[in-house]
């Protein structure tokens, strides 16, 4: 069995969740100084970039961290280049740790349309597909962002996302489709709502075959996304954290049956540079059993 292939049964038979470690340039900073390291800790972009690696790198080699647990990782374009203990991060991920490696494809977000944000262009999207592929990255991800109930901008967002879907699907990867609602939309309940019919016409239309995952806002109604997890086309359905603390995000996400995380920054919440390798390793033990436990009901 190819590693895709047993990449793929990880997903459809094991239990777990995906650790998102796929902060980017814009959201970087403030990753680094929850982590407990201030502006002044660097004086470069290289300096920063260097710095968030190895925050990350620090948690991918801890004992806490391995497919026993973790079904996935998100990385950024940055970490899937760079290596983990002399090795390049997605071999190190499956081949040490067997957790799946995906790959965060988006190129940030266009301006606020119709209430949502679209992503940007990816015009080099083929090359950096083709790259993931032969670096042994399963599958990608990419972020929308709905910030009001609109029906006509949340079809644009889903519109774009299941093209690119196709693009990505084409070169042998699996997709997961993030068209994430902000948990401040004013009215959050509405906009999932049209989103999940949406992404239901999106599914049906997918041919036979095909796979995507979905990383979706944890909703207002309990289980709404209940269909969405059984359908045919879906391999999984992810939770993102959204901004609620991980006690918050963890309660809302152990109603949601069959639905598990794809968590930030409440998996990140408590580690600090400063820990002791022992404190750490705990702080993130603790976190990743937590998160583990409310993705399994």
């Amino acid at each position: 069995m190819s590693n895709f292939e047993q990449q793929k049964e990880k997903f459809q038979t094991q239990t777990g969740f995906i650790a998102a470690l796929d902060q980017s340039g814009g959201s970087t900073p403030k990753a680094l100084q929850l982590y407990g390291l201030a502006d002044s800790a660097w004086t470069s972009e290289a300096e920063m970039y260097d710095l968030v690696h190895a925050m990350r790198a620090r948690i991918i080699t801890s004992p806490a961290f391995n497919g026993t647990r973790i079904l996935a990782a998100i990385l950024f374009e940055m970490t899937m280049d760079r290596e983990v203990e002399g090795r390049p991060t997605a071999d190190y991920l499956w081949n040490v740790k067997k957790v799946v490696p995906i790959l965060k494809v988006d190129k940030g977000l266009a301006d606020d349309t119709n209430g949502v944000q679209l992503m940007k262009p990816m015009p080099d999207l083929d090359k950096l597909l083709a790259r993931a592929k032969a670096k042994g990255i399963f599958g990608t991800k990419m972020r929308s962002v709905i910030q009001q109930a609109h029906q006509a901008g949340i079809q644009a967002v889903v519109d774009q996302q299941f093209e690119v879907a196709s693009q990505i699907i084409k070169a042998g990867l699996v997709p997961i489709i993030e068209p994430e609602i902000d948990i401040k939309c004013p009215d959050k309940a509405a906009a999932e709502n049209l989103l999940k019919t949406a992404l239901k016409v999106g599914l049906d239309q997918l041919p036979e075959g095909q796979l995507v995952m979905l990383k979706l806002t944890l909703p207002e109604v309990d289980n709404l996304y209940a269909d969405l997890i059984k359908h045919p086309r879906v391999l999984k359905v992810v939770a993102l954290s959204g901004g609620y603390p991980r006690d918050e995000a963890n309660k809302r996400l152990a109603r949601q049956h069959g639905m598990v995380a794809s968590f930030s920054r409440a998996l990140t919440e408590g580690l600090t540079a400063q820990q002791s390798a022992t404190e750490f390793n705990q702080a993130l033990d603790t976190a990743i059993e937590s998160i583990c436990q409310a993705s399994k009901t």
